[in-house]
């Protein structure tokens, strides 16, 4: 993995709500639960995964390395804050060439939404509808994979909507931070379409089947505090501090015990499909494993010796 210049241009869950400051700032997007609004007005409101591009059609990096740090750009204010067909694919690149130098991924939006859904102008001027939106949605599947596939934690920072295939994302992330004013909904139905991106796999396995299904066949608007209740974004912080505190948790999980969060992971991975037997061969396997490594070493020395692990002098991929 490179230093610290975009990758692009390189050779190369749910939790409890911590304290939240309640400062309000407004969004400026459309309002997707405003039933004025069907999405046929800005090619970021609603839908499936499909890419706008940079609107200018420049050349540009959606993905950033450093410090351990695996930021992907997801969406942006210049393409109305539907989720970018080239972030996607560098995204799903970069993901699958990453080294054992990756500590974290990080998930952004830029400007006021983390992501408000697909290019729904895009889906309308498509000859060929069905074969526009399969091709959307295979590309943005094997970002999904990618992200699935992932070793290490993946955290989002979510400001505004995250709409449709923003819901998607925020979803595959193992932490999601949000603010008073970040609000979710599927979106799907506004346009007669159904979910993709996984939201009927993992939207259920973070609130519930029964709570799944409400929120998917009502098309219901989540806010922040909902949203966090029950387990979709694991924090709440000042809407002018999603970014900073989302950068600063990807900063600080990329500096701790990988091997222990690969581990962790892969354990949570596992849990989908074993039994509690197999689960607890698992994890005593896997303990034993971890008390043998540099880090495991490191951390129990440093308990031991009243001190703070230095994990990045030992750490080991």
């Amino acid at each position: 993995m490179c230093t610290a210049e975009p990758v692009g241009v390189c050779p190369t869950r749910a939790g409890a709500r911590a304290g939240t400051t309640r400062k309000v700032l407004p969004v400026t997007s459309p309002d997707p639960s405003d039933p004025r609004f069907d999405g046929t007005n800005d090619p970021g409101a609603l839908g499936s995964g499909a890419g706008a591009g940079d609107a200018a059609g420049t050349e540009r990096s959606y993905v950033h390395f450093e410090d351990g740090v695996l930021r992907i750009t997801v969406a942006t204010a210049a393409a109305g804050s539907s989720l970018d067909s080239e972030g996607v694919a560098q995204g799903t690149r970069a993901l699958e060439a990453a080294g054992d130098d990756l500590g974290c991924v990080l998930l952004v939006g830029e400007g006021p939404n983390f992501c408000a859904g697909g290019n729904v102008v895009g889906f309308a001027n498509a000859e060929n509808r069905g074969s526009h939106v399969m091709a959307v949605a295979d590309s943005f599947h094997g970002f999904v994979r990618a992200l699935d596939a992932t070793e290490v934690p993946i955290v989002a920072g979510v400001q505004g909507w995250a709409a449709g295939a923003g819901m998607s994302l925020v979803c595959c992330a193992d932490i999601a931070i949000g603010g008073p004013a970040t609000k979710l909904r599927p979106a799907y139905p506004g346009i007669g379409f159904t979910p993709d991106g996984g939201l009927t796999w993992s939207l259920p396995r973070l609130v519930g089947l029964g709570r799944a299904r409400e929120i998917l066949l009502t098309d219901e608007t989540l806010g922040a505090d909902e949203a966090a209740r029950i387990g979709i974004l694991a924090r709440l912080v000042g809407d002018d501090l999603v970014q900073d505190e989302a950068l600063r948790l990807a900063r600080t999980i990329a500096a701790g015990p990988t091997p222990a969060y690969r581990g962790t992971k892969a354990l949570l991975s596992a849990s989908r499909t074993s039994t509690l037997t197999e689960q607890l061969d698992a994890e005593a396997a896997s303990i034993s494993a971890a008390a043998d490594t540099p880090t495991g070493r490191e951390g129990v020395d440093a308990f031991v010796q009243k001190r703070r692990p230095d994990f990045g002098s030992v750490k080991q991929y």
